[in-house]
Order: structure tokens, then C-alpha cells, then sequence
């Protein structure tokens, strides 16, 4: 999105809301607001977290919704690699990084490098501090974690105190409950109870602390509204297709590993561990942890859909990334063979070609691979869809990687699912160090192994030719890496 239509979009969203719940803003306080939320959601590594984000978990009808939804992702320190100056003015009273000792002050574990909200006679006095941090059921000398509600506390901090001279304590609680709610993959409290449920508990208490004038149904109906926000803000896990949902989660990728936005320099390990990441995270999360659930919203029909919708997801999910995870899994052990180690990394791009750029043909790998037929023929409906998903692409082009994945394709095809999916687990001890590269490339199928080789081989012959053809007719001798592949598929064939 351009960023003067955010910025305009986000300003009269604000006023509309504003206007809507009885506020009136100032037209200097009105463009610090707006330019707070759009600097920050368009900062460098924001690939998912954008004004375009905040607009559609918002919606249109709601004013509280809106607003909570444009301040609940201001913070995402693992993104942004921290806290920007702009924002950081709002939250520094109240939090501090501790580092070294001052851990050992601090309640909780781990907590190096660490934020930690301040000691009550660290900070300054502020209602909205208060209001707040009841709302969230922190405290003051907690150790804030990004797994559990850090970066949607001090987003929810900030549009407090930003809110603060515009809308009643009242109407800015209902707007801190939404941000709540949006922190994500919660499971049972060990009471037994939802989020939703912990939250509509703690609303009661900040009622009776805060004198909002809440009556039980209008408790009930804020929580409602939290849990229609937060269920928006997910939404994407229950897409009718999964290609879309796919484009998402590749959307996020660049988010939680920068080395990827340079396209064709990231190494070869770098875009596996991202790759890595996202396949622990979707075989870790759970369907009923995804969307949330409070006295009847969503309806049970509507719920169960959701469900149904994230668990196909998530299942395809798990084994397309599983199948890219074997693929990459073999570049990367035989590009450890190529520079004598596992210590030492080289570009994705070195192993594959450079991605593809309108108007300029370049050599890849892909256009070395023969397109055989599969071995092994899918033999369920979900394996059918991954090897098409692999073999088409997900729906959108990316910046940094193909939207389609030969290697991946040409693997499943040789060796089919049954076997992809034992080296799943197996490149994954690899990874860890666990086996050899050389045992890596035992376990899987040496004819398979042997057309990669060739393919790279090729691959590098390519590009040795485009070397010699600078010269006119002078012959240049320069193929240091077709010479090492060529001795490379010698060995990995006899070994095998």
C-alpha cells in the first residue's frame, strides 16, 4: 500500500472512531497519532505486519475494533529488532531492558537481555498503567516474554497513553481488552479456562477497581467483541484455500529472519532455518489454539468450520514445508561437500541460480531437472494437493524466493511421500549434527542424489560457458566448481 493512502486511511479511520465513541482529538495530536502507526507498520522488515494488516483485522463497523486494531501491532520487537525511538518514548517509564545481574531481580527465568516491567517506585503514577497492566494480569518486576504477550501489553501501553487525552478510561479498557486478546496460540489455563475466559475475569476486576460502570452483559458483550477481533486478526489460518494461507506464512518468513530480504545473497543454511522454524511452529500449534471462542461467538457452526478449515491447513502446511525441508536439506549437504564443511555457508543463489528477474534470462538449476513422472503416485487427497502446490506454486510471487519449488517437486516425484516423509526426519538430525552429511545422502535414493549432481553440474558448466564466451576467442580455463561437482557425484554415487 502506497504510503500516503495509509496514512490518509489510517487518519480518517482514527477520526471516524474517535468521533463515533465521543472523543474529539486535536488536529496536531490527530497527525501524532497517525504518523506513530504508520512509520512504525511500515518500517523495513514488515512483510505481513502492514497498514494493510491493521486495516482488515479492524473492520468497519466497530469503533473500538478499529482502533484496537491500529495500535495492537506497534510493537513486535522480534520483527523490528527492537523498539523504536518513536514508540519507545511512550513505554520507557514503565519498562526497562534488564541485562547481567539485574536478572537475578527480576521474577521469571531467561531473562537476559530481557524486557521487565519497572518497580512500581520506578515509574511514574499513570491510570493507564494501571488500567493496563489489570487488564493483562501483569505486574510490576515481571519479566515480559514475546511468546506470551509482551509486544501486545506494550502495544496496548501505547495506544493507552496515545488515547488517553481523546476517549474516556472506559471506552480506552474495552480498546486494551481487544489488544489482549490478539496475543496468539494461547492454550488452557492450568485452571482449565480459555483466554477468553481469564480475560472476562480480569475485565470484572477492572471494573470493580477502575469504577468503569460495566453491567455483567456489557462485560460479556466486550469480551465478545475481543474475541471477533482476535479471531479476524487469524483468519487467514481458516482460508477456503490453502495456497493463500501458504502466501501468508511466506509472508512471514522475511519477518523473523531478515537475511532473507537480500534476495540471492541469503545462504543456503540461512533459508533453512527460516524454512525450519515455520515447519516446528505449524507442527506445534494446535486448531483450538488458533481461534477463540466466547458464551456462543462465534456460533458452533461457525467455530467448528474454522476448525476444520485450520486443521486442513495446517496439515498441508506441515508437509509441503516437511517436503522443502528434505530439498533444501540436500543442497545444503551437498554444498557442505563442495566447501569442505558444515561451518562454512555459501549463497542459496551459488547452489541453484539467481531467481528469476523480467527481461533477463539466467541459468537455474530447474531448467537442469528432468520432469519425470512420480514413482510413488500420490496416494491421498492431501499428498495430491502438496505435489500440486509444490509443482504450480502458491498463489502469489514472492521477493525473495520461487513461488513454485522444482527441487522439491522432482524429489517427491523420484523418491515419492512414503519416503519423503522418513527424510523429514532425517534431515532434521541432520541439521542438528546429529547424522553425517555423507548419511544424509545415504538415506535417500542415489539415482535421485546422482540427477541433482548432474543438475548443478550443469548448472555451473552454465555459467564457466558465459565466463569463456567474455573472451572471444581466447579459451579460458576456469572451472573450479564443475571440477568439484563432477568429483562430487563420484564419490556421494560410490557411497551410496
Amino acid at each position: 500500500m502506497d504510503l500516503e493512502v495509509a496514512h490518509t486511511r489510517c487518519k480518517d479511520r482514527l477520526v471516524w472512531a474517535i468521533e463515533q465513541l465521543q472523543g474529539k482529538v486535536e488536529p496536531t495530536q490527530l497527525e501524532i497519532i497517525t504518523e506513530l502507526i504508520i512509520q512504525t507498520m511500515t518500517g523495513p522488515w514488515r512483510y505481513f505486519h502492514t497498514p494493510d494488516h491493521i486495516f482488515e483485522v479492524g473492520g468497519s463497523v466497530n469503533a473500538v475494533e478499529v482502533l484496537a486494531a491500529l495500535f495492537h501491532d506497534l510493537v513486535y520487537v522480534q520483527v523490528d529488532h527492537g523498539v523504536s525511538i518513536n514508540i519507545g518514548s511512550y513505554i520507557a517509564p514503565f519498562v526497562k531492558e534488564v541485562k547481567g545481574i539485574e536478572v537475578k531481580e527480576a521474577k521469571g527465568k531467561g531473562a537476559k537481555g530481557q524486557l521487565v516491567i519497572r518497580e512500581s517506585s520506578d515509574m511514574p503514577a499513570s491510570a493507564m498503567f494501571d488500567i493496563v497492566a489489570t487488564i493483562f494480569g501483569f505486574s510490576p518486576n515481571q519479566v515480559l516474554s514475546p511468546m506470551a504477550g509482551q509486544n501486545e501489553f506494550l502495544s496496548a501501553l501505547i495506544a493507552a497513553r496515545s488515547l488517553e487525552p481523546v476517549l474516556s478510561p472506559g471506552v480506552i479498557a474495552q480498546i486494551v481488552a481487544c489488544i489482549e486478546a490478539t496475543i496468539p496460540f494461547r492454550p488452557l489455563s492450568p485452571s482449565g479456562l480459555t483466554p477468553s475466559e481469564m480475560l472476562y475475569q480480569r475485565l470484572i476486576a477492572a471494573n470493580q477497581q477502575f469504577n468503569f460502570g460495566w453491567n455483567e452483559p456489557q462485560i460479556i458483550e466486550i469480551v465478545k467483541r475481543c474475541v471477533r477481533l482476535s479471531n479476524r486478526d487469524v483468519e487467514n489460518f481458516a482460508y477456503p484455500n490453502s495456497a493463500d494461507f501458504l502466501d501468508n506464512t511466506w509472508n512471514l518468513l522475511p519477518e523473523t529472519n531478515h537475511e532473507l530480504i537480500h534476495a540471492n545473497s541469503y545462504t543456503v543454511a540461512g533459508y533453512r532455518r527460516s524454512l525450519q522454524n515455520m515447519e516446528g511452529f505449524m507442527n506445534f500449534l494446535s486448531p483450538e489454539q488458533v481461534f477463540q471462542r466466547f458464551m456462543g461467538e462465534p456460533d458452533d457452526e461457525t467455530y467448528q468450520e474454522l476448525i476444520l478449515k485450520t486443521r486442513k491447513n495446517l496439515e498441508v502446511a506441515k508437509l509441503y514445508l516437511g517436503c522443502k525441508l528434505v530439498s533444501i536439506a540436500i543442497i545444503e549437504a551437498l554444498s557442505r561437500r563442495l566447501v569442505g564443511g558444515r561451518d562454512r555457508d555459501i549463497p542459496l543463489s551459488t547452489m541453484m541460480g539467481e531467481l528469476p528477474i523480467a527481461g533477463l534470462k539466467t541459468p537455474s538449476l530447474e531448467q537442469f531437472l528432468p520432469d519425470i513422472p512420480s514413482v510413488h503416485p500420490p496416494e491421498t487427497p492431501l499428498e495430491r494437493e502438496v505435489l500440486e502446490l509444490l509443482r504450480k506454486g502458491r498463489n502469489q510471487d514472492s521477493s525473495y524466493d520461487l513461488k513454485n519449488s522444482p527441487i522439491a517437486t522432482f524429489i517427491v516425484n523420484a523418491m515419492g511421500f512414503p519416503s519423503v516423509r522418513h527424510l523429514i526426519q532425517r534431515a532434521k538430525e541432520f541439521f542438528a549434527g546429529k547424522l553425517s552429511t555423507d548419511e544424509f545422502l545415504r538415506e535417500c535414493d542415489y539415482k535421485a542424489i546422482r540427477t541433482v549432481i548432474d543438475a548443478v553440474e550443469q548448472l555451473f558448466e552454465s555459467r564457466a560457458n558465459a565466463l569463456r564466451g567474455l573472451s572471444g576467442e581466447t579459451t579460458l580455463t576456469f572451472e573450479p566448481y564443475p571440477a568439484a561437482i563432477s568429483k562430487l557425484g563420484q564419490e556421494v554415487v560410490s557411497e551410496v
